[in-house]
């Protein structure tokens, strides 16, 4: 997925997940110039990864238009032509978002194990259950939004 090869739209979906947000809220979010914003946005609508919102008046009259994610970037699956694309957007978009972090909210860790193929696929397939879990479970009304990424390569 093209719309997808980007770190920048990757944070818009992110960022309009459970809350729409207009262009300028977009583009102040990210620390971007509006109409740069607007052009991924443009992409992501046409692509489906975005849903315009009904129009609103902002604070001086002017007509905002709010955006939603869809949610259609969770069930993708990529081929392995777009996911070297889609690797180098996602990683980019954690940098960024770990960037603007306060490292004192950071948890992470870091593990090396030892698996062949069956137990690496077992241990995807288990993750990838847990990860889809919350996802499909119903929102809270004011629980914390919290942002996960995990990554698999050699340990060498």
């Amino acid at each position: 997925m093209e719309a997808l090869g980007s770190a920048v739209r990757l944070r818009i979906i992110r960022l309009t997940y459970q809350r729409p947000l207009t262009n300028k809220e977009i583009a102040e979010r990210l620390d971007k110039d509006p109409a740069t914003t607007l052009h991924h946005v443009r992409k992501l609508v046409t692509a489906g990864f975005l849903e315009p919102q009904p129009a609103r008046r902002g604070n001086r009259g002017a007509k905002e238009i709010p955006y939603v994610s869809t949610g259609l970037s969770w069930s993708l699956r990529y081929d392995n032509e777009e996911r070297v694309d889609l690797t180098e957007a996602m990683l980019q978009a954690y940098l960024a978002e770990v960037a603007g972090t306060d490292l004192g909210e950071l948890h992470q860790t870091r593990l090396v194990v030892q698996v062949d193929e069956e137990d690496k696929s077992e241990f995807m397939r288990r993750l990838g259950s847990l990860l889809d879990e919350y996802q499909n479970r119903p929102l809270k009304p004011g629980a914390e939004r919290t942002a996960i990424y995990v990554a698999w390569y050699p340990g060498e």
